[in-house]
Formats: C-alpha cells, sequence, structure tokens
C-alpha cells in the first residue's frame, strides 16, 4: 500500500502546478476579454470621425457620430428639462427625432434602448410609458416611415438599439440610426416579409404615433 500512497502523493504534487497554470492562463484570457470589450465599446477606434460630428440628417433632424457604442457625452435635455438622452446615443436620436418634428414627449422620460418595447403590452395597444401604439415584428402590421424601431440586445450592447424608420419599400425597410458603432452607418436596410416582419433576428417591434395614419 505504501508504494502506491506514495505514487498517489507525488500524483497530486504535480497536478498542483498544473492546476496554477491552468487557472493563470484562464484568469489571463478573462482579462483581455474584458480589457478588449471595454476598448471596443468605450474608446473610438475610428480616426475619420470624433465624437459630436454629424453624419446625416432626416427631415431636418441632425444624426451625429458617438464611436464606441458606450460612450457618453453628457446628457441633452430641452430648455424646460425634458430628458432627450445621453449625447449621441441610439435613443437621444430617436427622442430628439420626435421632439423636434411631433413635439412629442414621452411620460417616461428615461430607459435604455431595450425599455422602449414592453413585452406586456398587446400588439396594436398604447406603450403608456412611450405614449405611442406598439406593434409586434411579423404580427400583421407593416411599419411606415417615422415609426420607432426597437431592437434587443446582443453580446456587445447590451442596452439594445433604436432607430427611426426612414423608408419603405415593397420588400424592405430602410432605417436611420445614431450610434451603430464606430465603422456603422447611419443607414441600413433590412428585407421586409410576409406579414409585415422585418427579416432581423433582434427585431422586436416598432412604435407609432397614434395620429399617424396606419400603414396597409
Amino acid at each position: 500500500m505504501k508504494p502506491i500512497a506514495a505514487a498517489n502523493a507525488q500524483a497530486r504534487r504535480t497536478l498542483r502546478p498544473a492546476a496554477k497554470a491552468a487557472l493563470l492562463i484562464a484568469a489571463v484570457c478573462a482579462g483581455l476579454l474584458i480589457a478588449g470589450y471595454l476598448v471596443a465599446t468605450r474608446v473610438n477606434i475610428n480616426p475619420m470621425h470624433t465624437p459630436g460630428e454629424q453624419l446625416d440628417e432626416f427631415k431636418g433632424v441632425g444624426v451625429y457620430y458617438n464611436g464606441a457604442i458606450n460612450h457618453v457625452s453628457g446628457r441633452l435635455t430641452t430648455s424646460d428639462g425634458y430628458n432627450l438622452g445621453l449625447r449621441y446615443q441610439c435613443v437621444e436620436f430617436v427622442k430628439r427625432y420626435y421632439y423636434q418634428r411631433f413635439d412629442h414627449r414621452m411620460p417616461n422620460a428615461m430607459g435604455n434602448a431595450k425599455e422602449f418595447f414592453s413585452a406586456r403590452v398587446p400588439h396594436g395597444a398604447l406603450n403608456t410609458e412611450r405614449m405611442l401604439v406598439q406593434y409586434r415584428n411579423g404580427a400583421g402590421t407593416t411599419p411606415q416611415e417615422d415609426d420607432l424601431i426597437v431592437f434587443a440586445p446582443w453580446a456587445f450592447n447590451r442596452y439594445g438599439h433604436v432607430a427611426i424608420v426612414s423608408a419603405v419599400g415593397a420588400d424592405f425597410i430602410e432605417v436611420v440610426q445614431q450610434n451603430p458603432g464606430p465603422f456603422g452607418t447611419t443607414r441600413e436596410r433590412y428585407a421586409l416579409e410576409s406579414q409585415g416582419r422585418i427579416a432581423h433576428s433582434r427585431a422586436l417591434g416598432w412604435l407609432r404615433r397614434p395620429d399617424a395614419k396606419k400603414a396597409p
């Protein structure tokens, strides 16, 4: 029994350095992943643009460059204190668009992009936090120009995303957006399928002014 016990002890001594090395490698990898995420989401890595630079406009409302998706340049409010959001983020653009175009103020003036779409609100019912009618993607209603579209979060953006529908064709929609990332574009097109479904896995649905003419 003694030779066996000695062999087991030796094996344990051999495994300890290997286990420590594996833990060290795992810790280094985790650190690199976290550092990479922070750089990718907080540091402007596009030398062609600077935060606050106007890139586009839609119906007279400017679209500005933000750089990394989590970069913040302070909060923008109206002269009477209505919160439009963090400057150059996607939420700030859609709220500024609705405020400047329609004098629309949301009862809930706060919230991340993903919170603009409520799973509790039935299709075609009023979202009282936003005072906009909410439609679910693929539930039978076609999006239309000026609708506020909401996208679910993903790995590099846990807050979700919002944009404005800028054009609708027979088989596509176009959106105009702010803060799509340092190399993203202000306009994107998605295929439009049957039942008014936007062919995008993270498109939750869209919001519309109650007095807007409903599309077929």
